[in-house]
């Protein structure tokens, strides 16, 4: 390839279509000629993604595996013959001087290899696009509504809403970054069987404080400790009008009181942990709205309700679940699928296109209920997505610990957030897919050492940073991107580094496409470790004035990926550690 005389990229390159985009065109334009196709396949972007490892290209189609089970030929065959065809359409899109080899690798993948001129523009339009670099431009737009947490109002938050807190926080920034219209709401189970219960233990604990006598907890009742400091407030503040009360009125006014503080900590513990809600809706509200009412009326009218034993079903098997839901019991109370139903009506009703619930692992069989009645009250199954975050096990190096004081009961988001801090909580709970269980290793993430992987990555935003003061000392500031000799960056660390920022783009569009922040983690772990082994083999500031301006403008990429990959998961990027 060449490059311009001084060895700087023109400043109008940086505006050039995406290289996705024109790849695309060209191999559609190549399949319909080579193969004999009518139209190419639909949705051919998709097909691009980028190899594991870099000895098969920047990008890769397993576009013509797909085909070849169609035509029933040879994947190989078909993808050399449209390889052969994509030369001269390469060479009519301008992508000649972008691509500097097209290969078949395996059984019939097309790898793209981008030339280094196309490696290192990525530099430039980091630093043309700046804090939207990784948002894609013609993305439609969606309403969605995320609910997330939705603990019931019972008692504090535990490690296990921490880790759906993490993943549902990281995933609404994740698709507002990406151009989404995102909601994030906080179902509050407030009334019910369990508020009740709720009341009559916080009313016992009140009895135990006036009589100074311990009293047996009944099997059912909520145990937690933090019940008693909940008593006492409650004493303290409305110690009269609680003496005055009947015992009827007494258990109410403990259901209210410590419902309404219960939340209070909870959204206090929210807050410390970086996660607002745009709203909270109650469920006392719902059930006092008549649009419980309504969705089974709505039910009935289409067809989807029966009566049997008493009670009232929805005949769900139809649409896809296991077996039929009772929705009204015999005594004529709702079941809890009902007021589900009901929100879920209410969701779609203000206007929302997509709708995402993350729900804790006793959850699975729900899926399949409340997407049929999505579907029954008329709206689309596939607007409603489930997500199912799995289990979390506390580790201390290799021993499994329990960090609670109080004997047999829950670890508390509180504590987790004492023991390692915010960054470290919201980063280890986002490191494993949904539907894995996550392994949580307390002593790693409290190290500062390269293997805790918030540290090290962490570390290199705060390390680029040292850098630039060190530049900034000698006299020197930041290098016009556009003058920038960036043909001088071809050692192998520096090459791999430049691959890696222009990957970032798809691996956010990823994160987006399956829902999983998690994607995020491997890619700034893999960033963050090459570059310190740039910098490890490579002084950054030289006497050479133009190689120390290119290696400025790389790390300060690498900075402003990092720092963003890091905002999307909701951890802190610090310039000085």
């Amino acid at each position: 390839m060449t490059w311009n005389i001084c060895g700087a990229m023109p400043r109008e390159k940086t505006t050039m279509p995406p290289i996705k985009q024109e790849l695309t065109k060209a191999l559609a334009a190549a399949l319909k000629e080579a193969l004999g196709l009518g139209e190419a396949p639909a949705d051919m972007e998709s097909t691009f993604e980028t190899p594991r490892e870099e000895r098969f290209g920047d990008i890769s189609t397993n576009v013509v595996l797909r085909l070849a089970k169609e035509l029933k030929k040879s994947p190989r065959e078909l993808a050399d013959k449209t390889c052969a065809a994509l030369d001269s359409f390469l060479e009519r899109s301008g992508l000649k001087g972008r691509i500097s080899k097209v290969a078949v690798e395996g059984p019939g993948f097309i790898n793209f290899y981008y030339s280094a001129e196309e490696i290192a523009r990525v530099l430039l339009k980091i630093k043309e696009e700046g804090e939207s670099f990784g948002k894609p431009k013609n993305l439609k737009a969606k309403n969605v509504l995320l609910e997330f947490v939705s603990a019931n109002p019972t008692g504090p938050l535990t490690v296990a809403h921490g880790r759906q807190a993490a993943l549902g926080d990281s995933l609404a920034r994740i698709l507002r970054f990406r151009g989404h219209r995102v909601t994030t709401e906080y179902y509050n189970n407030d009334e019910g069987v369990q508020i009740d219960t709720l009341g009559k233990s916080t009313h016992l604990r009140c009895r135990e404080i006036l009589t100074g006598k311990k009293l047996e907890i009944p099997e059912n009742f909520y145990r937690g400790d933090y019940l008693t400091g909940l008593a006492q407030r409650l004493l303290d503040e409305k110690g009269e009008a609680f003496k005055k009360c009947g015992e009827e009125e007494q258990m109410r006014l403990c259901a209210d009181f410590a419902k309404d503080n219960i939340l209070q900590g909870i959204k206090k513990d929210l807050k410390d942990f970086g996660v607002a809600f745009d709203g909270y809706f109650s469920q006392a509200a719902l059930m006092k709205s008549g649009k419980v009412e309504k969705a089974l009326e709505t039910l009935k009218q289409k067809g989807f309700v029966y009566e049997k034993d008493g009670a009232v079903w929805f005949e769900s098997t139809r649409l896809g679940d296991d077996k039929d839901r009772v929705l009204v019991k015999s005594d004529g109370s709702y079941t809890y699928l009902m007021p589900d139903i009901a929100y879920h009506e209410n969701k779609f009703s203000r206007g929302f296109e997509s709708l995402i619930d993350i729900l804790g692992p006793d959850h699975h069989g729900y899926i399949p209920r409340i997407k049929a009645s999505a579907e029954a009250l008329g709206f689309s199954r596939n607007a409603l997505d489930i997500l199912i975050a799995q289990l979390v096990t506390l580790y201390e190096g290799e021993k499994q610990v329990r960090m609670s004081t109080r004997a047999g009961e829950f670890v508390t988001l509180r504590e987790i957030m004492d023991e390692v801090g915010k960054d470290a909580g919201r980063f280890f709970f986002v490191m494993r897919k949904f539907d894995a269980h996550l392994d949580f290793d307390l002593a790693l993430a409290k190290s500062q050492t390269p293997d805790n992987p918030v540290f090290y990555i962490q570390y290199a935003h705060a390390r680029v940073e040292s850098i630039k003061g060190v530049n900034r000392e000698r006299g020197g500031g930041m290098p016009s991107p556009e003058k920038a000799k960036l043909s001088l960056l071809t050692n192998p660390y520096e090459v791999r580094v430049m691959r890696l920022l222009a990957q970032y783009e798809d691996v956010i569009a990823a994160a987006e496409r399956t829902l999983e922040p998690y994607r995020l983690v491997p890619y700034l772990m893999d960033l963050a470790a090459d570059f310190h082994r740039f910098y490890t083999e490579n002084r950054v500031i030289t006497e050479d004035a133009p190689l120390t301006d290119a290696r400025l403008l790389l790390i300060d990429c690498v900075q402003a990926v990092l720092r963003s990959g890091l905002n999307l998961l909701g951890v802190s990027a610090p310039v000085k550690m």
